[in-house]
């Protein structure tokens, strides 16, 4: 039942709207019959984004509460309206009649159960239907199992549906999350956040219908908002954007070094001066990778994108800013050394013509560690700046 503003309110349903008039009445009264039929406590938020099509009056002729917002986008109007609402849950969903409002009881029972999110799920897999002609080929059979793959895979959540819209969250867990994304990305955006801090997540499946409008087609543009949530994925996963093929390309680094430095010869190919040059091009780029994984993941801890990272904090306290400074001039003396040394071969030669596979061995080795002595140095200083309030 809806009720006063002085009852108690146990569920906001909030609804982002922009030019819904076809649909939004037939979901506010579903949405109203749910809450009426389970007794809760409740009350039906459109968070209306500049529509022009009379959809606020809509909204107000049918009881509900409109939250104007004038920032565009997704993430925009559904932060308006969260933000307004007064329950101590939370139920979002599209008002263009995809999903049925009917359906939110399991969304409040699990959400008694002490879970933080419970995710609605479309999805076969996770025990959802989607009724013929209700979502694009594309997106049923390659879009949405791919980002479903990628935030079970990078991020550890328990979901079957990445990119479902009907879910229900506490209004205390959803403060925790301080959501950003403005755009389309805002939902997987909270399931990133959720899956980042632990919390209980749960998932319900449900049945994805027809959209009912027909004055205009769907808000979501499948390769801009694809593209958008990709992304979002690898900005907020530094393992797998820098650290991961950082490492990979130290490794190829290494291997080269360690089949060019005494000139082997394997299966007739044989590795010389040139070997070394990729092989270092390599290590340089996969140890600058590594370096931004780093401080990607400083930077956004300290600036709450991302919770606490236990490992991180371990890191601190190994990685001082004098440890920094020690092994980088360490490496820039090494490499020194060795280019003085090639220096002497010049020397001893009269400055005249060298063997250069052999003074190479030297050289491309000098260069080398100086280059990532010199770096570690500006890095163990910047490093340390970004983690003066972690302190």
């Amino acid at each position: 039942m809806q009720t006063s503003e002085s009852a108690a309110i146990e569920l906001s349903i909030v609804m982002p709207c922009l030019n819904e008039a076809d649909t939004l009445e037939v979901c506010i009264e579903k949405a109203q019959r749910s809450l009426r039929e389970l007794g809760i406590q409740g009350e039906v938020v459109v968070a209306d984004n500049g529509s022009d099509d009379g959809s606020p009056e809509i909204a107000e002729r049918c009881g509900a509460r409109v939250v104007r917002v004038a920032e565009r986008g997704y993430g925009s109007a559904l932060m308006g309206g969260i933000e307004a609402s007064r329950g101590r849950y939370i139920l979002m969903g599209d008002a263009d009649d995809s999903y049925d409002f009917l359906e939110i009881e399991g969304f409040v029972e699990k959400l008694r159960q002490g879970n933080d999110l419970v995710q609605g799920c479309r999805l076969p897999g996770g025990g959802g239907r989607i009724v013929s002609g209700a979502m694009p080929v594309l997106h049923r059979w390659f879009g949405n199992p791919l980002l479903t793959l990628m935030v079970r895979w990078m991020f550890g959540a328990p979901i079957h549906d990445a990119y479902c819209g009907l879910r229900a969250f506490t209004k205390s867990h959803y403060d925790r999350l301080d959501q950003r994304c403005t755009g389309m990305e805002f939902a997987t955006e909270m399931i990133v956040k959720s899956s980042l801090l632990r919390a209980k997540i749960a998932e319900v499946p449900i049945t994805l219908h027809p959209d009912g409008r027909s004055s205009h087609g769907p808000h979501l543009r499948t390769f801009r908002d694809g593209w958008r949530t990709v992304r979002f994925f690898l900005m907020y996963s530094p393992r797998w954007l820098f650290l991961y093929p950082g490492l990979l390309l130290i490794a190829l680094g290494a291997l080269g070094y360690a089949v060019a430095l005494p000139g082997l010869e394997i299966f007739g190919l044989g590795f010389d001066a040139h070997t070394l040059l990729f092989a270092s091009l390599f290590v340089l780029m996969g140890y600058q990778s590594v370096l931004f994984a780093l401080l990607t993941k400083t930077f956004a801890v300290t600036e709450g994108l991302m919770p606490e990272d236990p490992r991180l904090d371990r890191f601190f306290e190994m990685a001082k800013l004098e440890a920094g400074l020690v092994v980088g001039l360490g490496a820039l003396f090494c490499g020194g050394g060795l280019l003085v040394g090639a220096v002497e071969q010049w020397r001893e030669s009269g400055f005249g013509s060298l063997d250069y596979a052999h003074t190479m061995r030297w050289v491309i080795p000098g260069v080398t560690l100086a280059a990532l002595g010199f770096q570690t140095v500006l890095w163990s200083f910047y490093v340390s700046i970004l983690g003066m309030r972690r302190r």
